[in-house]
């Protein structure tokens, strides 16, 4: 509506690179004490306004003289809009800040690029947002906010409005090179209430359970027929079942979950934010709700009007009819038709990216026009006022209001918890409910991070009584998959184990385990034991194991009728049964029946074996029968194997008490691996660093004090006690004397040693030379004898220390045992035993 001259440039901000947003950042820091303050009403007028305006930088209490004259350009677009569209609802233009002054909503944005790869995309930006921030609802919902906090304020506090959420999403969106405005509009009650009572929550997953279903089914059975139905009649009858359903929720206006109409129903104001398309590789325009961080279709229901949209650049007001919500909705903003700008004429997004390519291409050419130079330029949206938005690492991790947030939704609760919260490292826990009260609870399904026995996930369904534990690789046994109950047990491994267990499933009187990759192609094994025995510790004469199934995959190295598919081992009946693969155009496949003989005992001796033992069932009538001594051989064979099955299933009931003993012990002690990247693994870090400096200067300091005592060695084998008795004296004592006079007789020898070594070596040296003194050289003769003046005046000098030790020695002994007897800690004991 209006052009005006002049021209100030907006230039995003990087936390912390250049000089100016240093001192923006300090000046935030001074006001750090009042933000928070100023932050806890937002219905009240503010107080302290004076002391507000000290602490806070300067461009938060005083307009600049571009924000002047853009006020008074609003002040003018207001007037014309107002007198032009009397009919329209106000827009929002100029809110008042912390300070209380007026500041136009654009240069609220203050575009920000945080150096954190979560905060890269839109999605990190809009869940980090949704996520920092507790909501404050617009009092009331109708009106629009007189006053819009900074986003610098809305962090030190973490409580805002819609329209603050919305603030502090589009400066970082623009940031990160989004096109993205704000939305100042109307939407539905639950949105503006941030209400997910009436929704799913978004962390019930439906296909779980259908999906581990399908991967527990035999994918070596046959598959059926494929049965063929009428579409049309399936149609009909799910139009019969949604009836009978509309109709069962009629006659239960109890379990009804449809609210009442909200009778301010398209009045209720919003703020959103807008992203097009055409930056960052976004194809279609979208909306973002702040307070959630989900994306919405332009044409989403819950989105009931537009009156506005503003970015960093310009203002834009809708011009186009809102009575079907945003569904048919234009935005192209620079269609005058559809969108009214505040600052006509002044550069948008597009078209600063146009004009630096066309600089870049007139650079190239060398051909710039003096009279395009000439041009005046339109007035522009001054710099932002916000300092720089400073998202710390901190910040991220505990995102959370109060570092937990509890979200209410249909028939479940979310309770999210920050990093290193929880003792136990629960990060996420949701619980679901019967009703739609939330007073029978069903499910409790939890999420844990950083936990050193690599606990994932945890469900506890509390109508079946199951509990399932979700692992990640490298922990103990290679466990993956834990679920159980009161009596039966299921466990997934990975493919790291030796025996390439990948699955064991127990119950009282079975046990079933699955293999995948062995050598011996085993990949199943189905044990059953007597439920009156106890467990697999139990020796086999007890009895307690009953059969064992054991099945194998084809060997294609060997022909059909001797390749084993399934053995059977049977101790009640002392039998063992041997299940060939089906060949090729047969229908029944082989099969062998062993009979073990009876081992000696006192009374009896050990049976023989005797060819009516071995009965079976030959497919192929042209092959040759076995004889009697490879039919024993093959039952040794087999009993052999049959030791070896035992010891296995004895393992493997002993491996699942183990396991259950070690997550009884882990989950009494909990341990959290605190990862050095974090903040809390830096303040870790910082504070042992501390107080291994503590300990070493204490050390130091009691090594120092300790340096002189003679009995401090001899009281450290006491434990450094603060009393002595007659007897601990009177023993320190004999045992200091005997010490030290067992060092002195250590230095006489070491002396008396060097004295006769050097004496030695000096006679070595004379004899040496009276053999070759008639052939020595001048030099030889002068090395000799300097070598002999050195070593005789060694020797001297070794010869007077021994004797001045062995006189000094005696005086050395009794000074000490007079320095002993008048000792404060000895004395009196020393005294009163004497």
């Amino acid at each position: 509506m209006e052009t005006v001259l002049e021209s100030d440039s907006e230039e995003p901000c990087r936390g912390g690179e250049t000089q100016e947003e240093e001192e923006e950042e300090e000046g935030l820091t001074e006001q750090e004490g009042t933000l928070s303050d100023l932050n806890d009403s937002y219905q009240e007028p503010l107080l302290n306004k004076e002391k507000t305006r000290e602490l806070c930088p300067e461009s938060y209490r005083v307009n600049s003289h571009n924000e002047t004259r853009l006020l008074n350009i609003v002040d003018n677009f207001q007037r014309q809009y107002s007198h032009l569209y009397p009919e329209h609802k106000p827009l929002l233009l100029c809110p008042v800040n912390e300070c209380g002054v007026k500041k136009f909503v654009s240069t609220t944005l203050r575009p920000t690029s945080v150096n954190h790869h979560e905060l890269f995309t839109w999605e990190g930006c809009a869940s980090f947002v949704a996520n920092f921030l507790s909501l404050v609802p617009l009092e009331p919902p109708e009106d629009l906010p007189r006053k819009l906090f900074s986003s610098t304020s809305v962090l030190q506090s973490q409580r805002a409005t819609c329209f603050e959420f919305a603030s502090l999403l589009c400066s970082l969106l623009i940031g990160a090179h989004h096109d993205a405005y704000c939305v100042s509009g109307f939407a539905v009650k639950e949105m503006c209430l941030l209400d997910h009572s009436l929704q799913d929550c978004p962390l019930l997953d439906t296909q779980s359970v259908v999906s581990e279903q399908e991967t527990q089914e035999n994918k070596y059975a046959v598959k059926p027929q494929r049965e063929l139905k009428s579409h049309f009649l399936m149609q009909q009858e799910k139009k019969t079942q949604d009836a009978e359903a509309a109709l069962l929720q009629k006659q239960s206006p109890e379990e009804s979950e449809q609210r009442p109409a909200d009778p301010l129903r398209g009045l209720r104001r919003h703020c959103w934010v807008l992203v097009l398309s055409g930056s960052r590789s976004v194809r279609e325009n979208f909306f973002i709700d702040p307070l959630t961080g989900n994306s919405y279709s332009t044409d989403d229901d819950n989105f009931l009007g537009i009156d506005s949209v503003w970015n960093n650049f310009n203002y834009y007001v809708n011009m186009q009819d809102c009575r079907n919500g945003c569904a048919n909705m234009v935005f192209d903003l620079d269609d005058l038709n559809l969108w009214e700008p505040v600052l006509f004429g002044a550069t948008s997004r597009k078209q600063l990216i146009l004009e630096a390519l066309k600089k870049k291409e007139t650079r190239r050419m060398m051909t710039i026009n003096k009279d395009e130079e000439e041009q005046p330029r339109v007035f522009e949206m001054p710099r932002s006022w916000v300092s720089c938005i400073n998202i710390t690492k901190k910040d991220l991790e505990n995102r959370w209001p109060g570092k937990k947030k509890v979200t209410q939704y249909r028939r479940a609760k979310l309770e999210r918890f920050a990093m290193n919260l929880m003792s136990d490292g629960l990060i996420t826990r949701m619980t679901t409910y019967k009703d739609l009260d939330c007073t029978e609870a069903v499910s409790v399904k939890e999420w844990y991070q950083h936990r050193k026995d690599n606990l994932q996930e945890r469900e506890v369904n509390m109508v079946d009584n199951v509990t399932t534990e979700r692992f990640k690789h490298g922990r103990r046994f290679h466990l993956l998959f834990h679920r159980y109950t009161d009596t039966e047990r299921e466990m997934e491994f990975s493919r790291a184990r030796v025996d390439d267990l990948v699955r064991r499933v127990e119950s009282p009187g079975e046990m079933t385990e699955f293999f995948e990759g062995r050598s011996d192609l085993l990949y199943k094994r189905h044990t059953f034991f007597d439920p009156h025995k106890s467990d697999g510790t139990d020796d086999l004469n007890d009895q307690w194991l009953l059969k064992v199934v054991e099945c194998f995959h084809r060997n294609t190295s060997k022909t059909a009728h001797e390749d084993v598919a399934k053995r059977v081992f049977l101790w009640a009946q002392r039998r063992i049964e041997i299940t060939y693969h089906l060949e090729d155009q047969r229908v029944i496949p082989s099969k062998r029946s062993f009979i073990k003989p009876r081992e000696s005992t006192e009374a009896e001796k050990a049976e023989e074996f005797r060819p009516d033992m071995v009965s079976g069932f030959q497919v192929d009538p042209s092959e040759k029968p076995l004889t009697a001594l490879s039919m024993y051989e093959m039952l040794k064979a087999l009993q052999k194997d049959e030791e070896e099955v035992v010891l296995q299933v004895k393992q493997s009931k002993q491996e699942v008490q183990d396991i259950v003993a070690c997550r009884q012990q882990e989950e009494g002690v909990t341990e959290l691996f605190i990862s050095p990247w974090t903040s809390a693994g830096v303040a870790k870090a910082r504070s042992q660093r501390r107080e291994l400096e503590r300990l070493a200067a204490e050390e130091q300091q009691w090594l120092q004090e300790k340096k002189d005592d003679f009995l401090a060695p001899l009281l450290i084998r006491l434990d450094n006690p603060k009393t002595l008795n007659s007897e601990e004296a009177k023993q320190l004592h004999q045992d200091c004397l005997a010490k030290f006079k067992q060092r002195l007789v250590e230095q006489a020898n070491l002396i008396q040693e060097r004295y006769e070594k050097d004496t030695r070596e000096l006679q070595r040296k004379q004899q040496w030379y009276q053999k070759n003194q008639l052939t020595m050289t001048e030099n030889q003769q002068e090395e000799y004898q300097t070598y002999c003046i050195e070593k005789t005046l060694r020797i001297q000098v070794t010869k007077k220390r021994l004797s001045m030790h062995k006189a000094a020695a005696p005086q050395r002994y009794s000074d000490l045992d007079k320095k002993l007897k008048h000792d404060p800690r000895l004395a009196p004991l020393l005294k009163s035993d004497s």
